[in-house]
């Protein structure tokens, strides 16, 4: 089997050779840089699997590379920051980003956490044929949230979200009016049980939100339930 494939975007030499020392100890494929722009032909010459990125580079702001990235490849993309106030937190998912772990951290965390990323493949399987019977576009009020094509839509227009917050979406769509614990969501959404993404969900669940008022929605709206979850409910 082929080992998974990591860039590492980092400008600090010392966290960027410790970065890559564990992830190649653990069985990955390293390439390494310190810049915005090597980044980028790093991505164009050959997609990796999964980006460790730091957020604070010389050259460019790391939300905005993000953006950059994500316009070229779906692989997944894991945010190192020494900023850790939630703006900088939200800002960084909404463009895309599939996690973050806050300077500094543990090498074990991050192998833990990039080796749960890599567990299921950045790129999903092109989609089967439905049966005749079941329809693949789940529509509750002006929402219409298509899991063939991965689109939503509000009132026909379509909403652009991120790969995690359609699945986020899709999940609550699935079930509407039931409440979705947390921990259930880590465990469709990033397939890991680890706690300490509690504030991950949060975060993508604000951003998700966001976009669907932006967009026009009203019903049916996602609700918070104190303490336990999600749910989806109309108006």
């Amino acid at each position: 089997m082929e080992k998974p494939s990591v860039l590492v975007v980092e400008d600090t030499e010392e966290i960027r050779t410790l970065v890559s020392t564990v992830l190649e100890r653990a069985g990955m494929r390293v390439r390494a840089v310190g810049t915005g722009a090597e980044a980028m032909e790093e991505v164009r010459r050959e997609a990796p699997d999964l980006i460790v990125l730091d957020l604070g580079l010389p050259d460019t702001d790391g939300t905005e590379l993000c953006r950059q990235i994500r316009a070229e490849t779906a692989c997944y993309v894991l945010m190192l920051t020494a900023r850790a106030e939630e703006v900088d937190l939200l800002i960084g998912l909404a463009v895309g980003a599939d996690g973050y772990m806050a300077k500094p951290f543990s090498p074990r965390e991050l192998v833990a956490r990039v080796q749960a990323m890599l567990r299921f493949p950045r790129t999903a399987p092109a989609p089967q044929p439905a049966p005749e019977a079941e329809e693949s576009v789940r529509r509750l009020a002006e929402l219409e949230v298509d899991e063939e094509s991965r689109e939503v839509r509000v009132d026909g227009a379509v909403v652009d979200l991120t790969r995690t917050e359609f699945d986020l979406l899709a999940a609550l769509a699935s079930r509407p009016g039931r409440v979705l614990q947390r921990e259930t969501l880590l465990r469709e959404v990033w397939q890991t049980d680890w706690e300490g993404n509690l504030r991950l969900v949060e975060a993508h669940m604000s951003n998700l939100r966001r976009k669907l008022v932006a967009a026009g929605l009203s019903s049916p709206e996602i609700r918070t339930v104190r303490g336990v979850g999600y749910r989806l409910v109309a108006a």
